[in-house]
């Protein structure tokens, strides 16, 4: 310390020289330093990097209700429905009317490797779709190379075959891009193939990922009444890893539209504010086997979420599974404390299988895995 309790360090040395050697700075540097100012450099900054790189999306979430504002409420229309009712009678419960005839449906979907659950999809629609139309490509969204599997189990659908529009994608493989480009640009196909398949003005257009299914009521429903919205969005019951594990009711993107020439284009994101209540099913990461969890995990747009290797582990993701917990140890994406608070820990098992897919019931040996009480997944 200098004269006087100073702790800056003179320029000058004793003998009065110009030089002076870098570690008699050194020491006269660390001579100003306090302990306090060594533990911040050394621990307590070092340590906050940690946390930030470890639990930095954590607290993102967490915080997300001060950084980020809810979207604007849905206007949600009652559903109603009893298989005793009349069609015109259920027409008038909504405010609507009933047609002389049914709408044309087509239903369109962007294949990426869920077999079990397009089955489960278009068993449940058959009765009432008019044409399927499936696109699939030789990429995921995050430019990984993948066998075009819709082709390879074609003949599991046979059943579907005279109405079916079936269309490949050649992937562009542009590894590092953001993945939601390749979708969009998988999804402006579908657009095309749809044109291809034949659909016309006033036909019935359901735009839905594969593995959120409307149920067959309410497609019938809406190909028969008159003055339904032009484009409606459809509640479906929020399901995770199987029929077990009800996450919420607030599954929304899958939409309905009355299609029009040169207007209607395929999408995922919100279309309109008008939506129909309990009108199908939401089944994510809904997989037999181990290694069907794995590639979506890396194929998907939002791959940002798998931050750490051990997160493809089969042990891990076995466990995750049976315990109902997030893939992702990711926190709920909500906008609100309450409703972040609420939904912590792993989703409550469901033992009801009351009102599902009826190609699930029917097929139980089949489909067992994706029943209450059957959380075990089939290894490769």
């Amino acid at each position: 310390m200098a004269e006087g309790g100073s702790r800056y360090c003179s320029k000058k040395t004793d003998d009065g020289s110009r030089r002076t050697s870098s570690m008699s700075r050194l020491r006269c540097i660390m001579r100003g330093l306090d302990m306090r100012a060594f533990l911040l450099l050394f621990l307590v900054l070092p340590t906050c990097i940690f946390v930030i790189y470890m639990h930095g999306q954590t607290i993102s979430y967490f915080l997300r209700p001060l950084w980020d504002s809810p979207p604007k409420p849905f206007h949600e229309l009652p559903h109603y429905y009893y298989m005793n009712v009349s069609l015109e009678k259920l027409c008038k419960l909504h405010g609507w009317g009933i047609r002389e005839y049914p709408r044309r449906v087509y239903d369109v979907v962007l294949f990426s490797n869920e077999v079990d659950i397009l089955k489960i999809r278009w068993k449940e629609l058959y009765p009432y779709v008019s044409e399927f139309v499936l696109l699939e490509s030789n990429s995921t969204f995050t430019g990984i190379p993948k066998p075009f599997i819709f082709s390879s189990v074609r003949d599991e659908f046979k059943f579907v075959e005279p109405r079916l529009t079936y269309g490949q994608v050649p992937g562009r493989f542009r590894r590092g891009e953001n993945p939601f480009v390749e979708e969009a640009y998988q999804r402006l196909a579908l657009d095309y193939l749809l044109k291809q398949a034949g659909i016309q003005d006033d036909d019935l257009l359901i735009m839905s990922d594969v593995d959120e299914i409307p149920s067959r009521e309410t497609i019938n429903l809406l190909r028969w009444c008159d003055g339904i919205p032009p484009v409606l969005h459809l509640r479906l019951r929020n399901y995770l890893y199987s029929f077990e594990f009800l996450l919420d009711n607030n599954s929304w993107r899958a939409s309905v539209h009355i299609y029009q020439s040169g207007k209607t284009r395929y999408a995922h994101y919100r279309q309109s504010d008008i939506i129909l209540a309990d009108s199908g099913w939401h089944c994510s990461f809904c997989f037999r086997h181990i290694s069907e969890f794995v590639f979506k995990i890396k194929a998907y747009s939002h791959v940002d979420r798998v931050r750490f290797s051990h997160f493809l582990s089969p042990q891990r993701i076995q466990r995750v599974i049976c315990d109902g917990a997030d893939l992702f140890d990711m926190l709920p994406e909500e906008y609100t404390f309450k409703e972040i608070i609420g939904k912590l820990g792993p989703i409550p098992h469901s033992y009801s299988a009351v009102h599902l897919p009826a190609y699930l019931l029917e097929e139980p040996d089949q489909y067992k895995y994706l029943l209450p009480g059957n959380c075990l997944r089939e290894s490769d």
